[in-house]
């Protein structure tokens, strides 16, 4: 009778483990500098917004953005990479949610530059900008707005 009770136990456990990794968010790879503090607080403002961040201290982050397809001017500090799409620089996590939720055939998202105000750049004043959908030609269009 234990050993039926130990065996369902296991047995609901390894079934449970693949809904509880689920429930822990989107997985993203972020790429960046070991020196570059912004980076490090756009990271912790993707975990506060659910997402599981692995990150990645390398010597040319620029590298990454390439190897995705995001082209060099619209570059920032740090690449991610969710889901097979980049995340290029201070992008507002909702941005992301939204990007995983409607799947559009792209490459991934920017926020070109060091956007005062964005996630990561916080600071005495916060300036309007625009993430981009950047599609498999390099061209883009607004996908969200932020002032």
């Amino acid at each position: 009778m234990k050993a039926q009770f130990f065996i369902r136990a296991a047995v609901a456990a390894l079934l449970a483990g693949p809904v509880m990794a689920h429930a822990a968010g989107p997985v993203i790879d972020v790429y960046k500098s070991a020196f570059c503090g912004c980076c490090g607080d756009w990271v912790k403002h993707l975990e506060k917004n659910g997402f599981t961040v692995r990150t990645h201290n390398v010597a040319n982050p620029s590298d990454y953005r390439e190897k995705h397809g995001i082209p060099n001017d619209l570059g920032s500090c740090h690449t991610g990479v969710v889901d097979g799409y980049a995340v290029e620089g201070h992008v507002p996590a909702s941005d992301i949610k939204r990007l995983l939720a409607e799947k559009p055939k792209a490459k991934g998202l920017t926020a070109p530059g060091m956007p005062m105000g964005s996630p990561g750049m916080d600071g005495p004043r916060k300036d309007p900008y625009d993430v981009l959908l950047v599609d498999g030609n390099g061209r883009t269009r607004v996908f969200s707005h932020h002032n």
